[in-house]
């Protein structure tokens, strides 16, 4: 039996609780058990988001001052990460450590101290209880033992670390550090994306009905953006044509990114036969959309790249944004946008970011489209378990390509996916 065939094969619905997926081999041949089961999405909770892994949680500048926090979510725990009266980063499980109750019920914000409205116990920034009422009863009637001690009952922390402007938290204390986690070239292109001080222009949430990974595949997925993206297509911020390529961490595959750029020899001739996304009839009734201007090196028209497993780093033309991802079920994620620029951008430039982030977002000229095609992959193969992806394109290589036609980082995804979860052998 060939390797396509038993990972077609052992793609079928078993009862090992893990949605058939034991033995999975070949990265090009996907189980559509991995986004319609709900025990591979428990697992996932356990190996992923509370395994060894760093998840992206905040960007620094949304925190600038002390006191300063942002309650989010780490797949689906809940988490809140601040800044402390002397400038360190701290993050925590918002769950009380008294009877589970959330703490923080705010999405953002600046305080010196959190209390929950439950029974009123309260933590600092730093997620140590300070102090719980009627410790001592009254009137010498109940309260806490003796030797009930404040110290022992703190919110769980979680490791943290940063960057540049990008902080993750990870909840295996015995992770690598997050330096060795992304790896030599990922920190190399997000420090192209990052080279000064940043300042948070706004926000853009997104509830897609489809799991989490359909749309990581999606942002690593050079081929299908001139084909879906009419926007893309027509006025020339990407196609399959550019120069570029796709790179990937070396060490699992997870991380990646897609850079293209401009080239003068291109020819749009035999390009445009056959495109359907590609109408020159298509106009702007504000040009100036379009008239960025180069400004970080090297030069690309999109840099679009992917920290796992919960965050893309974008900057198309002159929006720059991250992109945070949290799933909410197996079958819906819930994706945010933070818009960024520098603290030294000029009025023009900060006016031409915020014109452009009109690409991205929700009703995105470029990126409306991704949510209805991944929800269309959803609602197809819920029925389909067994049955698998075909992801072929480029061959069955993992690694680095200069161009751009191509599902390499697909297969890469997976392959280390597979190897996380613990699906490459029988159980």
């Amino acid at each position: 039996m060939t390797e396509s065939a038993r990972a077609s094969a052992s793609g079928r619905n078993g009862s090992n609780g893990s949605g058939g997926l034991a033995g999975w081999q070949d990265a090009s041949r996907v189980p559509y058990a991995v986004f319609t089961d709900p025990t591979v999405y428990r697992r996932e909770q356990e190996r992923i988001f509370r395994g060894p892994v760093w998840s992206f949680v905040a960007l620094a500048s949304e925190l600038p001052e002390a006191g300063d926090f942002k309650a989010t979510f780490v797949g689906e725990n809940p988490v809140v990460v601040t800044r402390d009266a002397e400038g360190a980063l701290h993050a925590w499980v918002n769950r009380c450590a008294h009877r589970g109750a959330i703490v923080c019920r705010e999405p953002r914000g600046n305080a010196t101290d959190f209390t929950c409205v439950y029974h009123q116990w309260c933590y600092d920034p730093a997620g140590r209880l300070l102090g719980v009422p009627f410790r001592k009863g009254n009137k010498g009637k109940g309260g806490y033992p003796k030797d009930f001690r404040v110290a022992d009952h703190g919110l769980t922390p979680l490791s943290v670390a940063s960057h540049k402007d990008l902080i993750f938290v990870s909840f295996d204390p015995a992770a690598k550090p997050l330096a060795d986690y992304l790896g030599v070239e990922m920190r190399h292109w997000i420090d192209r994306v990052f080279p000064r001080p940043t300042r948070v222009l706004g926000y853009a949430r997104q509830y897609i009905h489809a799991n989490w990974k359909l749309y990581l595949e999606n942002v690593k997925d050079p081929y299908h953006a001139s084909l879906l993206h009419l926007f893309h297509a027509t006025f020339g911020i990407y196609r399959s044509s550019m120069g570029g390529g796709v790179i990937q961490d070396a060490e699992t595959g997870l991380h990646s990114i897609i850079r293209a750029f401009k080239i003068e020899e291109e020819e749009l001739g035999e390009y445009k036969k056959g495109m359907r996304t590609y109408d020159e009839t298509s106009k702007l009734s504000d040009p100036s959309l379009l008239r960025g201007k180069p400004e970080l090196e090297p030069v690309l028209t999109n840099h679009i790249q992917i920290l796992f497993p919960s965050v893309v780093v974008q900057q198309i033309e002159n929006t720059l944004a991250v992109r945070q991802i949290v799933p909410k079920g197996v079958d819906a994620m819930e994706l945010t946008f933070i818009f960024f620029g520098f603290e030294d951008d000029d009025d023009a430039m900060l006016a031409q970011r915020l014109k452009q982030a009109n690409f991205v977002g929700p009703a995105g000229y470029i990126s409306m489209e991704d949510g209805e095609a991944i929800e269309l992959v959803q609602r197809s193969v819920r029925e389909a378990p067994e049955e698998t992806s075909v992801i072929d394109l480029g061959g069955k290589e993992h690694g680095n390509e200069e161009n751009l036609i191509t599902e390499s980082m697909v297969r890469s995804f997976w392959a280390g996916y597979r190897d996380l979860m613990c699906f490459g052998a029988e159980e």
